[in-house]
């Protein structure tokens, strides 16, 4: 397949999880192991680990910021990274070193007072970022770590019946509540919540199913609902790389983890609507970029990228798609 000698052609961590998700090669073959030995000495890969052992780093004012620390280290989960990496090992006990006494890790947070928060830079956790922190931890191996289980127990445990997350952020906040009704599900914090608890497996699969059902009934009432301004217009659909905010992509990247979802046809929907911005060689361009993200060849938005394309075909060759 042209698509796949294309993709083998890129950069180290396309290289390894193609060979891994796509081609389903043995982690420990000689291609896959120079692939990730090839990852570990990346001088874009050395540059984000540098700034990650500055952890917490500077006050988070912004989810949407990309070029935050807490984006970058979910871009290292998403690329393969391992707790027991050596480079990875000593950041991830910074962060575990920060839970709160409720169990999620907390991050350097500044929220103006006129937003409910204190104005003051410190030590706190809103669910939109203790969902990244953890999925990250989960996603990197560390499932059964006390302190990690700590933070899923409490997390898990603030999803509604009626489904879905809501705005839920640390006592140390005030008031501070994200723009919305109080009764709404936070699209964002549960699109994050069911991505940590997926590494979970089996341990989450109630709160996962709630979740699911929150994201799915948020499509299907695209059109005239947008909770906590959480819109799903054209910019929702655009194709974007890294998955930082709640748009089509990593929506779809979620919901395609999960097995019960492969013949749902709100996902066969997303799915044909994906699969027609593909250009006629089977590529996909970024509609969209971070502009933090703009030294990284899925960071332009004139041609294909191979880190975007992949997590297309990932995502569609879950769904037994090719």
């Amino acid at each position: 397949m042209e698509v796949i000698k294309w993709l083998l052609e890129g950069d180290p961590w396309v290289v390894y999880h193609t060979r891994i998700d796509l081609l389903h090669e043995d982690r420990e073959s000689p291609q896959v192991q120079k692939a990730h030995n090839e990852i570990m000495v990346h001088e874009n890969i050395l540059r984000l680990i540098a700034e990650l052992t500055s952890w917490p780093g500077e006050a988070l004012r912004n989810h949407k910021s990309s070029g935050s620390l807490l984006h970058k280290l979910t871009f290292l989960a998403d690329l393969g990274f391992r707790s027991d990496d050596p480079q990875i090992a000593p950041i991830l006990q910074k962060i575990k070193s920060n839970a709160a006494e409720e169990g999620p890790f907390q991050i350097m947070v500044n929220i103006p007072k006129a937003f409910g928060g204190t104005g003051e830079d410190g030590l706190s956790w809103m669910l939109c970022d203790a969902s990244s922190t953890l999925y990250a931890l989960a996603e990197m191996g560390e499932v059964d770590d006390k302190s990690v289980v700590s933070a899923a127990n409490y997390l898990a445990g603030l999803v509604r019946e009626s489904g879905g997350w809501p705005c839920a952020a640390s006592s140390k906040l005030g008031r501070f509540r994200g723009p919305g009704r109080k009764g709404d599900p936070c699209p964002y914090a549960t699109l994050l919540m069911v991505k940590a608890l997926i590494p979970f497996g089996e341990r989450y699969s109630r709160e996962i199913q709630l979740g699911v059902s929150t994201l799915l009934d948020l499509w299907e009432r695209r059109r005239t609902e947008k909770p906590y301004l959480f819109a799903m217009g054209s910019g929702f659909e655009k194709l974007k790389a890294p998955l930082v905010w709640y748009d089509f992509l990593h929506v779809l990247e979620v919901l395609s983890r999960i097995e019960d979802m492969h013949q749902v046809s709100a996902m066969e929907e997303m799915v044909k609507i994906v699969r027609e911005k593909a250009d006629p060689t089977g590529r996909y361009r970024p509609e969209s970029i971070w502009m933090d993200w703009r030294g990284w060849e899925f960071g332009q938005k004139k041609e294909p990228s191979r880190w975007l394309t992949f997590l297309i075909y990932r995502m569609m060759n879950r769904f037994g798609l090719d």
